[in-house]
């Protein structure tokens, strides 16, 4: 049996149950579309919209919580839906707390590798969350925030126009053109060899 069929088998067992996640993470290395459409189904998330893009090592303390809406996209990040010290201070205090929030990503987001979201909190529509960013309060729509507590430091608006200007006056800039989605395979090879040449000049060589 090739290892082919048995990635088909196990994706097919880990889509149809939602067993097997872990070695369906491990074994199949889904994308981010994928991974995104086997939360849909079998994440536990409160809601996922459509289009989203979610890789495996998200992480999701409290799923049942969190809202998802349309173009979600993720890179490793984590999300945090309750106070980890209620448990201590219960005991230390005599008390009875609790301190659980929902999290709700509107629809157009993006949130960068190793971010941290804490419970209580919404973000966007059409909103940014900066790599390494701890987000601790509200992300009003189309703010780009950054830093530890996160705070607004631009516009996707005119980040769009920044890189509108920026990808125009790239030599590749006529595949990019001819691009459909945000990634071709076969055009690929072409892109990589005309972006090592202009960072590193015509005799640079890749490693």
């Amino acid at each position: 049996m090739g290892w082919t069929l048995i990635h088909r088998i196990i994706k097919g067992f880990a889509f149809k149950y939602g067993c097997c996640t872990g070695l369906y993470k491990r074994l199949c290395k889904p994308g981010g579309s994928e991974y995104a459409e086997f939360l849909k189904r079998h994440g536990g998330l409160h809601a996922v919209g459509d289009h989203c893009y979610i890789v495996s090592s998200v992480v999701f303390s409290d799923p049942a919580y969190v809202r998802l809406g349309n173009n979600v996209c993720m890179s490793a990040c984590t999300f945090i839906g309750h106070d980890g010290s209620i448990a201590m201070l219960n005991r230390a205090y005599g008390v009875r707390l609790d301190s659980v929030g929902k999290i709700d990503i509107r629809d157009h987001v993006f949130i960068g590798f190793g971010a941290i979201i804490l419970p209580g909190v919404t973000i966007g529509p059409n909103a940014i969350v900066a790599a390494g960013a701890v987000v601790t309060r509200d992300v009003a729509e189309g703010d780009i925030v950054g830093g530890v507590p996160a705070k607004p430091i631009g516009h996707v608006e005119e980040l769009v126009r920044r890189l509108q200007t920026k990808t125009a006056s790239l030599p590749w800039a006529h595949l990019i053109a001819q691009r459909e989605g945000d990634f071709d395979p076969a055009m690929e090879p072409m892109l990589r060899k005309m972006r090592i040449e202009h960072f590193y000049g015509q005799k640079s060589e890749a490693k």
